[in-house]
Parts: C-alpha cells; sequence; structure tokens
C-alpha cells in the first residue's frame, strides 16, 4: 500500500514546536516571515507592570511584570466584526474623542441607549452616543457647540456598529 493516511505515520499530535495540533494554510509569500515570527513568539504580547502609575504624587518604581498582554485579543475580542475609523470634526471631544483618533468599532455589539456608536445618516457616517428612550432616537454630541440629531425615521439611520475604544495620540 503507497500513499494516502496511514495508521501510525507521521509525528503525534501535540509533540511539535507548537504542543498541538497544526493546520496547512496557503499564506502570501510576503506575509510568511511575519507569521512564523507571530507563531513563534505565541502572539505580540507586551509586557503590563504591577506597579500602577500615579496621575497625583509620585509612586516608587517596580519594575516587576504581572503579566504579557495580546493587545489584539485585549482590545480586538470579536476581529471578524471589529473594523477601524478616523476621525474628524469635534463633536465628541467631551467624550475624550478628538480629531484624528482612530476607533475600534465592533459591529456584533448591540447599540443601546447611551453606547458611543457610529452610524450612517442618508449615506453620511458620523460618530455619535445613542439617546434611544421612550421611542425616541436622538444621536447626542458630546460638544456643547453641536446640536443632538434627532431620527425621524428609522429608515434613515443605519447602525454601523459600537465604539468600543480609542486610539488618542497624545
Amino acid at each position: 500500500m503507497r500513499g494516502g493516511k496511514r495508521r501510525g505515520a507521521g509525528r503525534p499530535k501535540g509533540s511539535g514546536k507548537f504542543s498541538e495540533s497544526t493546520k496547512a494554510i496557503r499564506v502570501p509569500e510576503s506575509m510568511v516571515n511575519r507569521i512564523l515570527e507571530y507563531a513563534y513568539a505565541g502572539g505580540f504580547k507586551l509586557p503590563l507592570y504591577e506597579n500602577k502609575v500615579s496621575a497625583g504624587s509620585p509612586t516608587p518604581v517596580d519594575d516587576h511584570i504581572e503579566d504579557m498582554i495580546d493587545l489584539g485579543k485585549y482590545l480586538i475580542p470579536n476581529p471578524s466584526s471589529t473594523f477601524f475609523i478616523r476621525v474628524i470634526g469635534y463633536s465628541m471631544i467631551n467624550a475624550g474623542i478628538q480629531p484624528d483618533d482612530m476607533l475600534i468599532v465592533d459591529r456584533d455589539i448591540e447599540a443601546k441607549h447611551n453606547k458611543i456608536i457610529i452610524a450612517s445618516i442618508n449615506g453620511e457616517l458620523t460618530v455619535k452616543r445613542l439617546y434611544n428612550k421612550a421611542g425616541q432616537i436622538r444621536l447626542m454630541p458630546e460638544n456643547d457647540e453641536f446640536n443632538p440629531i434627532d431620527i425621524e425615521s428609522e429608515e434613515n439611520l443605519h447602525i454601523l456598529g459600537v465604539v468600543t475604544n480609542i486610539i488618542h495620540t497624545v
């Protein structure tokens, strides 16, 4: 008997470099090294230090690492339903959202009252806080210089997702 799968042939499951079953995939050649680097590192994890930084009086320095954090898992729990979008304008500055910030938006999170959302109104995108009570829907700015947007008909409103995180350069 030649070719094909044979009982007992090959490396036992879980005995390779990754201590678990592996799967062959096709990837662009230009990405092979980055994918291997990611796999060998166990993901891109950065240190989280045990001590906290004081926003008041200085605290003693302690360089003990509490954990290693994979920012992708921390910031993007649902990768297949997540997208990024940049901000223009000043209507949300009191919510900490400023021009050129990058928003992480999840399409799978339910857009409930008081959530910050990305919405399309008659084909134009906006980021606002959702007001949805007693049958009244409004998109609320977080800047007193802007007026709320009253939604007359849900047909004109399409909610693209809920903002989960803000990436803000200081």
